[in-house]
């Protein structure tokens, strides 16, 4: 449960993105707002009393100041991404990182690395990729790809990251307020650059639009941690059936949500996607 209600709340993030532009609201602004809003559900649901010593003193605390960075720096550009290039192609970018965690996953914690896993993680990238291409686009490497490159390696870079700082320095109890910090330290640095722009005049649709993704935003990171501390899935394995699955779901909201063509190559991917996410679970 803890992994489908990440993967539903990550295709939401999407979705909410892309309304933004349909709506013509300040994505900066819903962006910032949205951390607020993210932390603040992480500090009402942490059950105990928070102090130095469970926060600025914890053992977690400089990698949520790493991670907040990160986290509305890629924030920033899966918005771009998702509307310049659509949907599909933002989830594509992102979701193609699952390869950085995966390496990490089998070389540092020595996961397992069957034929049949390998298989389906290679069909798993492959289908990726498929549900990426374009038909009628002509690639350019300044508008195509440039933003996509670095969505993927700044979002492989977060996602081994939190892997790496949740099995290492967070107890079990302590999700809420990592989760919280990470939210808290992007939303200061969101507002900085919403003051040094000058951009604080906020309009009630962006006040509604980060309410919203901020609400799925914790989800998509609360549950996430949640399934990897959950003993019945290697990391390697969840990332792969979690960012398979989002790109799934996302590029069909992008087909029936804002009618996205897909071409017979993304029908193809999607097909693999599905034959890869059962390969590497029953692995």
């Amino acid at each position: 449960m803890y992994l489908l209600f990440s993967i539903l709340c990550s295709t939401l993030i999407f979705v909410i993105f892309k309304a933004l532009r349909k709506y013509n609201i300040n994505t900066l602004q819903v962006i910032a707002l949205n951390y607020i809003v993210a932390s603040l559900i992480g500090v009402l649901a942490f059950n105990e009393p928070i102090t130095s010593a469970n926060t600025l003193h914890a053992s977690w605390f400089l990698g949520a100041v790493f991670l907040g960075f990160l986290f509305i720096s890629i924030f920033f550009v899966m918005a771009l991404t998702a509307q310049k290039n659509g949907v599909s192609v933002a989830s594509v970018a992102s979701k193609m990182s699952v390869v950085i965690p995966i390496v990490f996953g089998i070389y540092v914690y020595h996961e397992s690395a069957s034929f049949q896993k390998i298989t389906g993680i290679v069909l798993a990238l492959v289908a990726v990729y498929l549900t990426s291409i374009k038909g009628t686009s002509e690639i350019n490497l300044k508008k195509n790809l440039l933003l996509p490159a670095v969505l993927f390696l700044g979002s492989g870079t977060i996602d081994t990251s939190i892997k790496y700082i949740e099995t290492t320095y967070v107890p079990e109890n302590g999700i809420p307020i990592f989760s919280a910090t990470i939210f808290g330290i992007a939303a200061i640095l969101g507002v900085i650059t919403l003051m040094v722009k000058k951009d604080l005049k906020i309009i009630p649709k962006a006040l509604f639009g980060g309410l919203l993704l901020g609400v799925v935003n914790y989800g998509s990171i609360y549950f996430l941690l949640k399934a990897l501390d959950h003993e019945l899935f290697e990391s390697s394995t969840l990332f792969t059936v979690n960012h398979v699955g989002i790109v799934m779901l996302s590029t069909l909201v992008g087909l029936f949500l804002f009618k996205e063509h897909l071409t017979k190559k993304n029908w193809f991917g999607i097909t693999l996607a599905i034959i890869a996410i059962i390969l590497v679970t029953l692995a």
